[in-house]
């Protein structure tokens, strides 16, 4: 056996049997040491969160914890890891290893304990993460549990994107075309005020004003690219409220796309059931971004009146070069391009920060965004502003 051999046997051994074995395995790497690449890291993480028992003796219990407490946006990243480095049949085991050891299995499985959990975005990753794992009897109670959170966040939301949309559209045409859809109630009412009769207490106008009906060349188009990794949990979350709210909005044309190494086209979910949506979504694996961008193009009719959003970590398993060509070929043919590392309420993203300072020098500005920027964002893109001046002005980081 020769010496590189020898180094990848050691390194198996390291990373089935854990951190407590590294120092005698180096007895016999002959001074080599074991050396574990920034994959094989993120294996031994995944592994050591599950099968070290020392987490409450060195490290954090947060970082060694698999629970549906405050260490659930670990957990959904954990899921991921697990799905992109090992095999189909190993994450079965690893799975059910997760919920018979670190507390999950009487959430999961008795739907009156998960009825008295507080529902948070957290909780809905975690759910969604292992939603292939909920029993029959426990999935209406999840469900429940789900809609909570999204009906909130759609609340938190739903004002600011409408008022941001409607402000940035040009609505002071009018026309004398009559359609009760398409009065402008507010103008008509002020200035037929002098026509007011006291005595049948009525306004009767003398003039109705009309919002101009946009044809479909003056529409804009939304596209959201969601990369659903597991890291990415909480941004899928808020991105399906955000398609949704989109979806509602008549002057909007939105498109929803979630990808890993597959694209799904989920906007027809979106648009009429957002938990639908992410009860489609499945958490985790690896990621082709270029495949996605390429089936996003397709939705593009006028680029000057389109906004493509792609929400991701940049961590492109595909075709790397193709697909910063695609990106910086769409920002330069009119199209108005975002990149969201993040879209959460809080935390530092892990990004690939090659190619999100790559896609910057393109046009396209790259930065982490809480939910409640975005519809600025949104706004500036409908009027036209520059984006990365808008990102400065917000306080964001720019990559």
């Amino acid at each position: 056996m020769n010496n590189e051999q020898r180094q990848k046997q050691l390194t198996r051994w390291r990373l089935l049997l854990g951190q407590s074995a590294e120092q005698q395995l180096e007895e016999y790497s002959q001074g080599g040491g074991i050396g574990l690449s920034e994959e094989e890291q993120v294996m031994d993480e995944a592994l050591a969160s599950l099968y070290d028992d020392t987490g409450d003796e060195g490290g954090t219990p947060e970082a060694r914890s698999a629970g549906l407490g405050k260490s659930a946006p670990r957990l959904a990243k954990w899921l991921g890891d697990i799905r992109t480095f090992f095999p189909e049949d190993v994450v079965s085991v690893i799975q059910n290893d997760a919920i018979e050891r670190k507390g999950l299995k009487q959430l999961l499985f008795e739907p009156e304990v998960l009825g008295k959990v507080k529902p948070d975005i957290q909780m809905v990753g975690t759910l969604m993460s292992l939603k292939g794992k909920i029993p029959e009897k426990t999935k209406d109670t999840a469900r429940m549990l789900v809609q909570m959170v999204v009906e909130e966040l759609a609340k938190r939301l739903e004002s600011d994107i409408r008022r941001a949309v409607t402000g940035a559209l040009n609505r002071r045409q009018h026309t004398p075309l009559p359609s009760v859809s398409g009065m402008d109630w507010k103008r008509t009412i002020r200035r037929n005020l002098h026509n007011y009769d006291p005595e049948r207490r009525k306004l009767i106008p003398e003039k109705f004003y009309f919002f101009d009906r946009a044809r479909r060349s003056q529409e804009w188009t939304v596209i959201l690219d969601i990369d659903q990794s597991g890291s990415m949990s909480d941004s899928v979350i808020w991105a399906s409220v955000v398609g949704s709210i989109f979806a509602s909005i008549p002057a909007l044309r939105t498109r929803v796309v979630v990808f890993d190494t597959e694209v799904v086209d989920l906007t027809e979910q979106c648009a009429n059931d957002p938990v639908d949506m992410l009860f489609g979504i499945q958490l985790g694996g690896g990621t082709d971004i270029n495949k996605s961008v390429a089936y996003c193009e397709q939705f593009i009719e006028e680029p000057a009146k389109t906004i493509f959003i792609l929400i991701s970590d940049m961590c492109e398993g595909g075709n790397r070069a193709a697909f910063v060509r695609r990106m910086r070929e769409m920002r330069e043919s009119g199209v108005k391009t975002l990149g969201l590392l993040a879209l959460s309420d809080g935390g530092e993203p892990y990004y690939d920060e090659g190619i999100a300072k790559s896609l910057s020098r393109d046009g396209t500005p790259c930065f982490a965004c809480t939910p409640q920027l975005l519809p600025s964002f949104v706004e500036g893109a409908l009027k036209g502003a520059d984006l990365f001046e808008l990102a400065k002005r917000a306080g964001t980081k720019l990559v």
